[in-house]
């Protein structure tokens, strides 16, 4: 899981949309502890694996606040994009297809908590 986690996030960083959305908010010598977490996090959703604590839609609604609310569905599209694209180069099978859907219900339910959340939908 650690090799597609840190595949996917190199491709993150470099991306022209998203590059700029993570390493303003996340500092060089705070990847390795991301990754980490991030690795935890798959690793939890993908096998049943209690190793990732944490509260991603409430990092993702601050990011979103930080970034005067202008995160989109183009960004979570991308994201889902580069993640098909890591998992097709380094992995097949009944897992690969897994871990595309869970990204796929995950990026659908993160866009919808941030939308929900901006001062502007809050009712």
């Amino acid at each position: 899981m650690s090799q597609l986690v840190n595949a996917f996030y190199a491709k993150i960083r470099k991306d022209v949309l998203l590059g700029p959305i993570f390493n303003r908010h996340i500092q060089d010598e705070k990847w390795s502890e991301h990754l980490t977490k991030l690795t935890d996090f798959w690793e939890t959703n993908l096998f049943g694996i209690a190793k990732f604590k944490g509260n991603p839609s409430a990092k993702h609604i601050n990011v979103d606040a930080n970034l005067n609310y202008t995160i989109q569905q183009n960004h979570f599209g991308k994201w889902l994009q580069l993640w098909f694209e890591t998992i097709d180069e380094l992995y097949i099978g009944e897992l690969a297809l897994k871990a595309k859907e869970s990204a796929r219900n995950m990026s659908t339910g993160q866009f919808l908590t941030i939308w929900k959340n901006r001062p502007a939908n809050k009712k």
